[in-house]
């Protein structure tokens, strides 16, 4: 019996010294004592080779990723024709100087970086964003890693997703390898490849998934348009203006994301567009030549419940704007119009538009209940397709 006593006392003694080398260790990787490295010389360098190891590994995988995606990586540039004043025709006078009027103003072509993009096929077709190319009435181009100049031929634009893709001059290209974002994991490490600042081209950042299904309004500040766009990607890897339409990465080199906004009230929170939902538009914009899509074309408020109580009004979507031949305007939708039921649903606090819409096919026909002028309305309204 007392032989089975000290068995169990020196098993015990050697697990307590066992843990407390353990311990020891992990306070003196995370707090830097340095007891290990006067007592236990060997197992403090394994230590630290292990730790090195670690950084090292995922130093690697930033550089292998980089080296093999950054040749896909595009900045994207705007060509507009703006007036510029001759110095050589302003006139000296007695009171100062004689300033020609407009119609002696010289256009010029000015050319700035405004974004960022990746090309997916070796065709020389390139995903951005929508508000990246949203002045139809300028050209683009864009500039390749190795500073070749390709000009665009086409742009294709899909306001919905916040999605373009643009057709380039030129063959041979590589192109990404487009991943899959329906299983993403809220801490997983991504690299984030751009133009940031629409000046400093191939900046390569990194961070991990910090949140999933947001819902965000992404605009540009080199553009003044803006997009509401749900279900997006947040992360924390700096994202910068320039960034947006650039390829945010998995640590296989895979795009599971296209770099969209940055929240201006806060750092390190910014966001990218699932690339499930750029494929399901590529897939449709390859079988199709465009992205066509049910369309209902409106801008709304929602009005909850203590809102309407204190306008004697209903509660439900409060309409802003009517777009121009659209389904709404169809349908004759005013704006100051309330819809109260949506196809069978009633509008509540929650209700988002974009995503029943897409759920329907061009042609399918909404029942509409609206309130206007303190009547009571039903309407029904045929999904157009829209193609930009």
């Amino acid at each position: 019996m007392k032989k089975i006593r000290k068995i169990i006392i020196v098993i015990a003694v050697l697990i307590v010294v066992v843990f407390s080398l353990i311990g020891g260790a992990i306070s003196d990787r995370l707090f830097g004592y340095k007891i290990l490295d006067r007592y236990f010389p060997r197992l403090s360098t394994g230590l630290n080779t292990i730790t090195e190891q670690r950084v090292l590994n995922e130093e690697s995988v930033v550089i292998e990723v980089v080296e093999n995606v950054g040749p896909s990586v595009v900045t994207i540039v705007i060509e507009k024709e703006e007036s510029a004043l001759n110095p050589f025709n302003i006139e000296f006078g007695p009171f100062g100087f004689n300033f020609p009027d407009t119609n002696s103003l010289e256009p010029e072509i000015v050319e700035e970086n405004i974004g960022s993009g990746f090309i997916i096929s070796d065709g020389g077709m390139v995903v951005t964003n929508k508000h990246v190319v949203a002045d139809t009435q300028a050209k683009y181009k864009i500039i390749t890693k190795d500073d070749q100049s390709c000009q665009v031929d086409k742009i294709y634009r899909d306001p919905g997703n916040d999605l373009a893709i643009l057709q380039i001059e030129g063959e041979d290209f590589k192109p990404v390898e487009l991943g899959d974002s329906s299983n993403l994991k809220v801490g997983q490490f991504v690299i984030a490849i751009g133009t940031a600042l629409g000046e400093f081209k191939d900046t390569v950042t990194t961070g991990v998934i910090s949140g999933l299904g947001r819902g965000i309004t992404a605009g540009s500040l080199f553009q003044s348009s803006t997009e509401r766009l749900d279900d997006v990607i947040q992360t924390d890897a700096a994202i910068n203006p320039g960034n947006s339409g650039g390829p945010l990465l998995n640590s296989g080199g895979q795009v599971i994301g296209v770099n969209v906004a940055v929240a201006a009230q806060g750092q390190n929170i910014s966001f990218a567009i699932p690339i499930n939902i750029i494929k399901e538009a590529i897939d449709n914009f390859n079988e199709t030549g465009q992205f066509d899509r049910p369309f209902f074309g409106v801008r709304y408020r929602i009005i909850n419940r203590d809102v309407a109580l204190m306008n004697d009004v209903p509660p439900g979507a409060y309409i802003v704007e009517v777009i121009d031949d659209s389904s709404a305007q169809e349908a004759d939708i005013q704006e100051g119009d309330i819809i109260i039921e949506f196809d069978g649903q009633s509008i509540k606090e929650d209700f988002d538009l974009a995503t029943l819409i897409n759920k329907k096919k061009i042609g399918d026909r909404i029942d509409l209940i609206i309130w206007r002028d303190g009547e009571q309305l039903n309407k029904q309204a045929i999904l157009q397709g829209l193609s930009q």
